[in-house]
């Protein structure tokens, strides 16, 4: 069978979840998985969104999904999307998938006059890191990625 990229769709939103919920266990991080369809829903497909997705799927079965939304380089000047998200079941792994996906992205992002795709990946994932400088991707080794959430970002959020 073919595999088909493309948008999200509403009808989507249990698979994308499900894979979230692979990608979060790969990652060693299913005790901070937490979102629901209700809120991916409201982030794709409500008012005023600007998260993008694109699944690929062998028929009726997600095998893979991006998510992404724009961002800007201040210093650089330059606008583009940071991928939030790029995941492909072991299965489907080696065949091209995560190569046919970014380019898509890419393309989109030049279409919109973007010229960067930005993203984090963990350090101890190799096959990851390999598959992206393969690609042409460069690591930015002098940052450290810090984030306010939970109490943290209540306490920041509080009224003076």
């Amino acid at each position: 069978m073919s595999i088909e990229i493309r948008e999200a769709t509403e009808q989507d939103l249990a698979g994308i979840i499900g894979l979230m919920r692979e990608f979060a266990e790969y990652e060693k991080l299913a005790e901070y998985f937490d979102i629901t369809e209700v809120k991916l829903s409201r982030v794709l497909f409500g008012d005023g969104t600007f998260v993008e997705c694109l699944v690929a799927a062998d028929g009726e079965n997600l095998m893979a999904y991006a998510l992404f939304y724009p961002c800007f380089a201040s210093f650089r000047g330059e606008s583009g999307f940071y991928l939030e998200d790029i995941f492909i079941t072991a299965d489907h792994r080696g065949r091209s998938v995560g190569e046919i996906m970014l380019r898509k992205i890419a393309a989109k992002a030049k279409a919109r006059g973007y010229e960067r795709i930005d993203f984090q990946v963990l350090d101890w994932n190799k096959p990851a890191i390999n598959f992206y400088e393969k690609l042409g991707a460069t690591g930015n080794f002098d940052e450290s990625h810090f984030k306010f959430s939970g109490k943290a970002f209540e306490n920041l959020a509080a009224p003076d």
